[in-house]
């Protein structure tokens, strides 16, 4: 079985011309109870954040949130004294565990910030709060699947508190590739920009994908594609 969210059906939310969001699943005022996440994935926002703006210090809990950068930089400053700016290729995990406060700003006067904020639900509430940064090259994610993100940190991959496999991947023009799904495994891709035909349906940018009871994805880039893949209990 496979669902697909086109772009376009995305909530679309915009805040004081600094923020322009789109949520694939239900978020603040956007609601759709079709859409209130898929499997342990609660949260897949598109942000674009104008320069010099940003979020201000807010609060989270129980919950793994990963930011994935598409262009331009955040800056991070929490609770526990981080302080960083994480640029495009780079990501960043928080785990929030018992509480933690942050903000995320858009440090540049003249460039536009484009990010995936991502949201997991835990397979533990009340877990010590922490953070981590990570550089992932377009070379490791090339014409390939690279592991970003998983339960036990293997590969390299930031580490988060579910059972999730997080894959980033740049297809070029005409790469095909497998994706093979274990049983009772479910998955959801994410194109941030491009045209990839997976399993014969065909996604273009901003577009996601709900895969379940399948064993096999067969992907096939149209054009350059970048994309995230997440592998789901």
């Amino acid at each position: 079985m496979m669902y697909q969210r086109k772009s376009a059906d995305r909530g679309y939310a915009e805040f004081g011309g600094w923020l322009k969001s789109m949520h694939t699943f239900s978020f603040a005022d956007y609601y759709d109870p079709k859409f209130m996440g898929f499997r342990d994935l609660r949260v897949i926002n598109q942000d674009w954040i104008a320069k010099a703006s940003g979020f201000p210090t807010h609060p989270h809990r129980d919950m793994e949130i990963i930011t994935y950068v598409l262009k331009g930089t955040v800056e991070h400053k929490d609770s526990l004294g981080n302080v960083g700016q994480i640029k495009a290729g780079e990501i960043q995990t928080m785990h929030a565990g018992t509480g933690m406060r942050h903000s995320e700003y858009n440090p540049s006067p003249t460039e536009e910030l484009q990010l995936f904020q991502i949201w997991i639900m835990p397979d533990v509430n009340g877990a010590k709060p922490g953070y981590t940064q990570q550089s992932f090259t377009r070379e490791q994610k090339l014409d390939q699947f690279k592991l970003i993100v998983s339960k036990d940190g293997r590969e390299g991959s930031q580490m988060i508190n579910q059972d999730v496999n997080l894959y980033a991947s740049v297809f070029t023009e005409g790469h095909e590739q497998e994706f093979k799904l274990r049983p009772g495994r479910a998955a959801w891709l994410q194109l941030a920009e491009g045209e990839l035909e997976v399993n014969g349906q065909v996604l273009k940018s901003g577009d996601g994908l709900a895969v379940e009871q399948e064993e096999v994805l067969k992907l096939k880039a149209l054009k350059e594609t970048e994309f995230l893949l997440f592998d789901l209990r």
